[in-house]
């Protein structure tokens, strides 16, 4: 049951979260680009928690794609992954706002639509789950 388009979904949102948000900026300033990586070294809490964020939506997309045997659990990780990355939104949107030297002109990067795209997967992923959950419950009933 790997081949469901839920788990394409779910491998996409995690390849999405995993690998690209460290290859593109998050936004620029007119001191450079500012990627995942480089919020290792952050200052605040908020700047460091970005890329933990990031993997840990990647590890429950991964590990929502081999619990195909358990929909119900795989479509709360799926919710819970889209509360992450509500969470992720909200911190990159509050980062962004308040960057220090925000009179000069900054632009924001592709990096910043990442949890927007993650979430729009996982919710066509869970909606195929729910689905897939209905099918089978509808089959048990003819029992």
């Amino acid at each position: 049951m790997i081949q469901r388009i839920q788990s394409i979904y779910l491998l996409i949102a995690s390849i999405i979260a995993g690998a690209l948000p460290f290859a593109f900026s998050l936004w620029n300033t007119n001191k450079g680009s500012v990627f995942v990586n480089d919020l290792f070294t952050g200052a605040s809490i908020l700047e460091k928690i970005v890329p933990v964020l990031f993997y840990g939506s990647t590890i429950l997309s991964l590990v929502a794609i081999f619990l195909f045997m358990n929909r119900q659990l795989q479509f709360v990780l799926g919710r819970l992954n889209v509360l992450i990355n509500l969470f992720l939104l909200g911190v990159l949107i509050y980062l962004s706002l308040t960057l220090s030297g925000e009179t000069a002109v900054s632009e924001k990067g592709i990096g910043m639509f990442f949890p927007i795209l993650i979430i729009l997967l996982l919710v066509l992923a869970n909606k195929a789950i729910k689905k897939d959950e209905d099918l089978v419950k509808s089959v048990d009933r003819l029992r």
